[in-house]
C-alpha cells in the first residue's frame, strides 16, 4: 500500500502564489508518474499536471499551463505543484494521485491512477 498525503492549501487572493506538496510513504514510489488533480464543487476530477519518475517528462493542462509548475524530488519521495498567479477559477480540492503502471506516461484520466491523497482545500477570492 502506497499513502499520500497532501499539504499546502489555503485562502488565497487572486494573483496570489501557492505551493502544494504531497509526500508519499509505504512503499517506493520513484519509478512511477505522479500527478494532480482537482475539483471543484459540482464538477468532475480534472487532471491538473503530471510528472514522470525521472522527471524526463511534464505535462500541464491548458488551463494552467504558463501559471502552474509540477516538480518532483524522488530522494524525499514528494511532488510539488507550484502554483502561482492563482484566480478564483482555481477554487477546488487539489489531489495528487500515483500511476501505479511502470510505464513512462503520464495518463489524464482519474480512473487509470491507483492511489491517491485525501486532498487540499485551496479557495482563491477575488
Amino acid at each position: 500500500q502506497v499513502q499520500l498525503v497532501e499539504a499546502g492549501g489555503g485562502l488565497v487572493q487572486t494573483g496570489d502564489s501557492l505551493r502544494l506538496s504531497c509526500a508519499a510513504s509505504g512503499r517506493p514510489v520513484n519509478t512511477f508518474t505522479m500527478s494532480w488533480f482537482r475539483q471543484a464543487p459540482g464538477k468532475e476530477r480534472e487532471f491538473v499536471a503530471g510528472i514522470t519518475w525521472n522527471s524526463g517528462r511534464t505535462n500541464v493542462a491548458d488551463a494552467v499551463k504558463g501559471r502552474f509548475t509540477i516538480s518532483r524530488d524522488n530522494a524525499k519521495s514528494t511532488v510539488y505543484l507550484q502554483m502561482n498567479s492563482l484566480e478564483p477559477e482555481d477554487t477546488a480540492i487539489y489531489y495528487c494521485a500515483l500511476y501505479w503502471k511502470l510505464e513512462v506516461t503520464i495518463p489524464i484520466m482519474p480512473n487509470q491512477y491507483t492511489y491517491w491523497g485525501q486532498g487540499t482545500q485551496v479557495t482563491v477570492s477575488s
